[in-house]
């Protein structure tokens, strides 16, 4: 089926992860990191929820980072599983060979380097190449693990610390916030659907 994302169905979701607090990190890191990429979105929700200090930062960068993890590797096995041709079939040839080459020299740091990257740095090429080079298992969780880890800990230490000026920001300028991620979620659609017509005239 084709991943879309209606506009109602954003602001309906987000609501609810920021009830769920940190399972609802772990909800968001799978999807942004396997079906269906949400860019900043993983970030916001971590500052917002640590910026809250119902809970001591650290956890908070625990689940999202957890999420990631979990995402992550949905991914890499289905593109271990399906070898290059998983690749191909997601990436143009050109951007395949870049990531491809880019994996071959540098391994370990392919995958720590793009996990570690803010948005809207592309990061879904790399867990594809990761898999369909048969990238070691446990050098690919460890290399994720260490990106994520060190990119939502950041987030949520940053939430806890400033978390008055986050909190007056977001209540401020509610409406412009959930605007940004309706419209990362559109992006996410129309990319979604140039990748399946791309499939089917394959």
């Amino acid at each position: 089926m084709l991943p879309h994302l209606h506009p109602l169905l954003v602001v309906t979701m987000w609501q609810r992860l920021r009830r769920l607090g940190g399972p609802g990190l772990v909800l968001l890191g799978i999807a942004d990191n396997s079906i269906i990429p949400m860019t900043g979105s993983m970030d916001v929700l971590t500052i917002w929820l640590a910026a809250r200090h119902r809970e001591p930062w650290p956890y908070y960068a625990f689940m999202a980072t957890l999420g990631a993890v979990i995402g992550g590797y949905i991914t890499y096995a289905l593109a271990r599983k399906g070898g290059k041709g998983t690749m191909e079939r997601k990436l143009s040839k050109r951007r395949a060979a870049q990531v491809s080459k880019a994996f071959e020299r540098w391994g370990f740091a392919a995958v720590a380097v793009p996990a570690l990257m803010p948005p809207p740095f592309p990061f879904v090429p790399f867990l594809l190449a990761a898999g369909a080079m048969q990238y070691s298992t446990k050098k690919f969780l460890g290399a994720l693990t260490l990106g994520r880890g060190v990119r939502y800990s950041i987030a949520a230490f940053l939430g806890f610390h400033y978390g008055r000026h986050i909190l007056r920001f977001f209540n401020q300028y509610y409406k412009p916030a959930m605007a940004v991620l309706i419209g990362f979620a559109v992006i996410g659609a129309v990319l979604s659907l140039i990748q399946y017509l791309r499939m089917r005239k394959k």
